[in-house]
C-alpha cells in the first residue's frame, strides 16, 4: 500500500488529494469530502456485502473490502493529523488540571467500544471465513451499537483537547457516520436473520444501558467473564501501544506532506 497509495509524490493518494484541494484549499472542507467518500465506500460495500460474497466468496469480498477502505481510512487519519489546529481556535484546555486525564481515559475506553466485534481476529484477516455476527453478549449488552459509542467518547476527547473549528467539524461528520451506521447495521442484520435479530434488538438498546434500566437486559451475576476474552487483551495492548505511539504516527504524517 505505501508503493502504491502513500508514497510521496508518486503514491496515488497524492492524486487523490489534489483533485479534492482543487475544489476547495479550506482544510476542513478536504477533510469533510474524504471521510464522505470514505463513509461512501464503506457503508456501499458493506451493503453489497451478501451480493460481492455469493460472487467471489467471504474471504476475498473481505480482502477487497480492505483494499478500498483502508487506504481512503489512512488517508483520512494522516490528513486529520496534519491539520488538526486548522481552522478557528475555539477554546484551549490543555493546561486545565484534569484535562489531559479525562481525555487519556475517555480515549482509552473508546477503543473498547470502538472495536468489539473481532472475536474471532481470524476472520479479520480473511483466514477464517468472515461472518456477520449477531452478538448478544459482553459490551452488546451495554449497547447493540458499541461502535458508535466508542466514536462518541473518541470525539469527545479529541475536540475537548484540540478545540479547533476543524476537530469540530471531522467529529460531526464522524458521529454523522455512525449514527447512519447504527441503521445501517440493524438493517444488515435483519435483513440476514429476520425474526431472530428482532428478538436480539428487544433485549439490547442503542442507547446506551437503556435496555438494562428498562429491565430488558438483565446482567448476569458472572458479566465481568464476558471481558476475559483475548480479543479484549488485544484491543488493550494496541490501546496503549497507540498512545505511545501518537509521535512516531505524527512524524510519519508530516513526513507525508498532506
Amino acid at each position: 500500500m505505501y508503493a502504491v497509495w502513500l508514497a510521496p509524490g508518486s503514491g496515488y493518494a497524492n492524486d487523490f488529494l489534489d483533485q479534492l484541494q482543487r475544489l476547495s484549499r479550506d482544510s476542513t472542507v478536504v477533510m469533510l469530502a474524504i471521510f464522505g467518500i470514505f463513509a461512501l465506500v464503506h457503508s456501499g460495500l458493506a451493503y453489497l456485502r451478501p451480493y460481492g460474497e455469493g460472487l467471489v466468496g467471504a474471504r476475498a469480498y473481505r480482502v477487497f473490502f480492505a483494499a478500498l477502505s483502508l487506504p481512503l481510512a489512512v488517508v483520512a487519519v494522516v490528513y486529520f493529523i496534519n491539520h488538526r489546529y486548522d481552522g478557528v481556535p475555539l477554546w484551549n484546555l490543555r493546561g486545565a488540571p484534569g484535562v489531559h486525564e479525562a481525555v487519556w481515559v475517555a480515549n482509552f475506553v473508546s477503543f473498547f467500544f470502538l472495536y468489539p466485534s473481532t472475536f474471532n481476529l481470524l476472520e479479520v484477516a480473511a483466514v477464517d471465513e468472515p461472518k456477520l455476527h449477531m452478538w448478544e453478549t459482553g459490551v452488546m449488552r451495554i449497547t447493540r451499537h458499541p461502535q458508535a459509542l466508542g466514536q462518541a467518547l473518541w470525539c469527545a476527547a479529541h475536540t475537548a483537547w484540540i478545540g479547533s473549528s476543524f476537530m469540530v467539524a471531522t467529529s460531526a461528520v464522524l458521529m454523522a457516520h455512525h449514527v447512519f451506521g447504527c441503521w445501517h447495521g440493524d438493517f444488515r442484520l435483519r435483513r440476514k436473520y429476520g425474526a431472530a435479530f428482532d428478538e436480539v434488538a428487544a433485549r439490547t438498546s442503542t442507547l446506551p444501558f437503556q435496555a438494562i434500566w428498562e429491565g430488558r437486559q438483565v446482567l448476569p451475576a458472572d458479566y465481568h467473564k464476558e471481558w476475559l476474552r483475548l480479543p479484549y487483551l488485544t484491543i488493550l495492548a494496541v490501546t496503549l501501544g497507540t498512545y505511545w505511539a501518537h509521535p512516531y504516527m505524527q512524524s510519519a504524517s508530516h513526513f507525508l506532506g498532506w
